[in-house]
Order: C-alpha cells, then structure tokens, then sequence
C-alpha cells in the first residue's frame, strides 16, 4: 500500500498509464456502445420470449456496466488524488497538508487495487474466463491425512468464493469413513470464476504434523483440484440415454450427517469414457440429475477438446499424478509456516490467512500476472 512519502505525481503519472493500457484492453468505448444496444434491446417487447438468450445479454449487459463504471471510478479516484496532492503541495509545511497527503494515499491504494482486478480481467483471453467454473477436490498420496487435507482444501475454497462475493453451489462432498472427505465438487458462479481458479488447478501439498499418529510425526499429504468451465447455454453436447448409468442412494455430507432419508443422491457414469459424476446437494433426485448432466457435459467438452487439439493443458493444466514431485503449491505447517507457489514464487508465512480465510488472492494474481509474462523478475527457481 501506499504510504503518504511514495505518493507522487511520478506515482500518479504511472497509475495513469496503466489505466490508459487497461481502457485500451477492455474496448470501453465499444463497451459503452454495446451497452446501448443491449439497453434498447432489452426494452423492446418479446425479448424475454426466448428466456435464455435473454438472460446471456442481460449478463452481457452487467458485465459491460460493471467494467465501464470500474473504469470511470478510477478515473475519478486518480483525478482525486491528484488534486489533493496538488493542494498539499501548495499548502507547504501548513499541518492540515499532511491529511490531505493521507487522503491522496489512500486514494491512491484504492485505486491500485481496482486496477490490480482491471489488470486482471483483461487477461482473461479464454473462451470461458469470464464465466462460472467447476471445481473438484480429490484426495492423492497420504491416505487418512489426504481425505482430510481435502475437507481443508475445501473449506478454504468456500472462504475465497465467499471473499470474492461469488455463489457456490455444492454438488458432492461425501464424508471419509474416518476423517475428512473423499472428494468435492462445487460449482462456482461469478465475475471472472473460471478465470480466477484455473490457477488452482493441479496438485497441492501439505506438510504438517500428523493429528491422526500416537507419535506425531511429519506427515506429506497430497491433494489435486481440477477446474473446468460451466459450458454456456449456446454449447450443446449430446449424451444419449442408452450411454449413461445412473444410480441413486442416500445422501450423506461431511461428518456423516444424512441430508434427508430417500435415495435423493445421484450418481451418473458415461459408460463410453468411464467418467463418473455424482450430486447429493439437492433434496429432488430430478435437480441431482440434472446437476450431474451439467458436470458430465462439461467434463464430455473437455474430453472432446483433448482428442481434437491434444491441448487439455488450456483447460485445466496437465494431467499429473497427485503426489511427490507434481505440485504446484506447498502448504506448510511444520517445522515452520508457510505457503509457497513453486510457479510464481509467491508465498506467505500467514498460513491461517490462506487456509482458514481463504486469501487467496496473492498466488491467483500472481499466476495470471506469471502465465501472461507480466510479473516482474525472473521465473522462481524450483523448491521442493
């Protein structure tokens, strides 16, 4: 953050070219045009006949406000600042110089957070960057300490999607047996989701004291996310009937609480592919199904794009083992703290921040500021 010495005009002259560069990436004005047109078609009547092409422009519609009323507030923070520091540098030595200095730095580290995010969402290149995402936990190496090393994985996802003002819908989170979970599958819709947590995909290491051995030793647990889009609407793939299975059974979360007692939990396999999907967060074996058939499409997409163009790597990152020399991020607990992204080169010795908070922030921006080739220094050296 910016402090009252390092506010200067080079400071906001610098601001100024970086919002200048992000205005350029984000088409405003094309954005400003097109939000006229979704406004007049929006009042035209008929247009909720066909419901779901409505609601894709209306969310057009909200993604393009949000982005120019983004933009034009740091407009405003910028020329705030300035002014403020123009009259504190009139003001001399005068004390109340001194609040005014404070209010242009404080403007000034509002401002350089909402470009961080402006920034950030002009890298979003991807077809699907800017939609709803997919995010499936499964334990790897470390047996025990691996299902509960996910229900933590979990819960400090739920925290960043909170964070972030994002909706979560929470489509499969069985309890382990005897501690944590076998797996979860969430489905996350927001701003820029698919974008945001296609940096977390691949595999996650923790490092801690054993709580489930006598001798509490060190124990290495392993964890992989996988992070797939929510296809839009206008993306249709074809699951015939004869080709799925689907079973149904109680539902159960964790710590083995029943959500209710009728067979309200599905499971569906793609018998062609193997894949497995399963839901239990509604009550309705109809709303499960449909869940599952979200999913499964999804994951059918992915598979497809994998065959064509043998790139799964733009998706969800390589396909790797969940274990010893695949991880992307370490989380230790001991014989010290600290997280580190052995991509980036981020890292915290705040762990609770990151695991009981959710602040994931720091290693997300600074994958994308990495995979875009816009952080500054060179790559991190390998870590273990």
């Amino acid at each position: 953050m910016a402090d009252t010495e390092t506010v200067t005009p080079e400071t906001l002259d610098a601001l100024e070219h970086r919002l200048a560069e992000v205005e350029g990436y984000l088409h405003l004005e094309e954005k400003r045009g097109r939000i006229g047109e979704l406004e007049r078609m929006s009042a035209e009547p008929g247009f909720w006949d066909d419901a779901d092409r409505a609601r894709a422009l209306m969310a057009e519609l909200s993604r393009a406000r949000d982005d120019v009323k983004a933009v034009e507030g740091a407009r405003g923070a910028l020329s705030d600042a300035a002014t403020a520091l123009e009259l504190a540098a009139e003001m001399g030595d005068d004390p109340d110089a001194d609040e005014l200095r404070a209010e242009a730095a404080s403007s000034v580290a509002a401002l350089t957070r909402t470009i961080d995010e402006l920034e950030l969402s002009s890298w979003f290149t991807g077809e699907f960057d800017h939609g709803d995402a997919i995010l499936t936990i499964k334990p790897g190496q470390g047996g025990l300490e691996a299902q509960d090393w996910t229900f933590m994985l979990f819960k400090m996802y739920m925290r960043y999607c909170a964070r972030r003002g994002w909706k979560v819908t929470v489509n499969d989170c069985p309890a382990a047996e005897q501690i944590g979970i076998d797996r979860a599958t969430i489905t996350v819709e927001g701003k820029d989701a698919f974008g945001m947590l296609r940096a977390e995909a691949g595999v996650h290491r923790l490092v801690r004291i054993s709580p489930t051995v006598a001798k509490k030793r060190r124990q290495t647990t392993f964890a992989g996310v996988e992070v797939i889009p929510v296809l839009p609407d206008d993306i249709d793939i074809e699951v015939a009937p004869d080709e799925i299975r689907v079973d149904v059974y109680h539902a159960s979360g964790p710590g083995g609480q029943g959500v209710n007692t009728t067979d309200s939990a599905v499971r569906v396999t793609h018998i062609p592919t193997g894949i497995v999907v399963t839901c239990q967060n509604e009550r309705s074996q109809i709303q499960n199904k449909a869940a599952c058939m979200q999913i499964l499409k999804a994951r059918l997409y992915e598979l497809e794009l994998q065959k064509r163009e043998d790139k799964l790597d733009e998706i969800r990152g390589p396909k790797t083992d969940i274990g010893f020399g695949n991880q992307i991020r370490s989380y230790v607990l001991y014989p010290y703290q600290m997280v580190k992204d052995l991509r980036t080169g981020v890292e915290t010795g705040s762990v609770e921040s990151v695991l009981d908070e959710g602040d994931l922030d720091p290693f997300i921006i600074g994958y994308h500021r990495w995979a875009t080739g816009n952080a500054d220094g060179a790559a991190p050296e390998d870590a273990e």
